[in-house]
């Protein structure tokens, strides 16, 4: 990487490397030193070890200040869904990593700029390199900015934890859909202690259940797990 490269990319990662070493060991893969790198350096899985567990810190603690009334279950699904490798790939696109990806012949045969794994690896390097480099809260910014800030402004009902019915409905919406109907399908239980069984449905389709000891409790349930349910149908597809 020339100069001139380096500096655009820093331009657009929003960090300048002290050590630009870091930056071209977390774009260079593991076939491009086994080919003709063996005695340069080291490749970026091991930033990519190090870059998995800062994200996980720098997003656990965006989580729990951001929403106080979240459980440690609602907490620890906010995360997996925001450090899984479907986003990280598509931070990593946003940020054009793999036009500067450092590969073994091997790899670019086969298209490795565009493999979402590898990109997702080469995201997490990146984190790794910019801790290395200016250390956490350096980190911290550059996953604000390049990961958190974009999946809020993308995905807003994934952080609307208190009331899944408008999240859903909001998530129908912009797709032309809806709206959800909730019908009560059982009660059970003495009348001081009652349990509501409650059915989430789209037109003619079953989306959800959900049980609560209120309705509007059941209903939530219900709401969530279709959410959940549409967003894997959409990730699969």
């Amino acid at each position: 990487m020339t100069g001139e490269e380096r500096a655009g990319l820093e331009a657009i990662l929003g960090h300048q490397f002290q050590r630009p070493e870091w930056l071209e060991s977390a774009l260079t893969h593991s076939s491009r030193r086994r080919e003709s790198e063996p005695d340069r350096g080291f490749d970026n899985e091991r930033l990519e070890f190090l870059g998995d567990s800062i994200l996980g810190v720098i997003v656990s603690e965006f989580l729990w200040m951001s929403f106080p009334g979240w459980t440690a279950g609602e907490l620890s699904k906010s995360r997996a869904r925001l450090v899984r490798a479907r986003t990280l790939n598509e931070a990593a696109q946003r940020l054009n990593l793999g036009q500067h990806l450092r590969l073994g012949r091997g790899e670019e045969k086969t298209g490795g700029r565009e493999k979402p794994n590898l990109l997702a690896d080469a995201y997490e390097a990146v984190v790794a390199a910019v801790y290395l480099d200016g250390g956490l809260e350096a980190a911290a910014r550059f996953v604000h900015r390049t990961l958190l800030d974009p999946a809020i402004a993308e995905h807003p009902e994934t952080w609307r934890a208190a009331d899944h019915k408008s999240a859903l409905q909001e998530w129908l919406q912009r797709r032309g859909l809806g709206p959800v109907e909730y019908q009560l399908v059982k009660e059970t239980g003495p009348d001081h202690r009652k349990a509501f069984s409650v059915e989430a449905r789209l037109a003619a389709r079953r989306l959800s259940s959900g049980e609560g000891w209120s309705k509007k409790e059941a209903e939530q349930v219900a709401a969530r797990a279709a959410l959940e349910q549409l967003e894997r149908e959409t990730t699969k597809g």
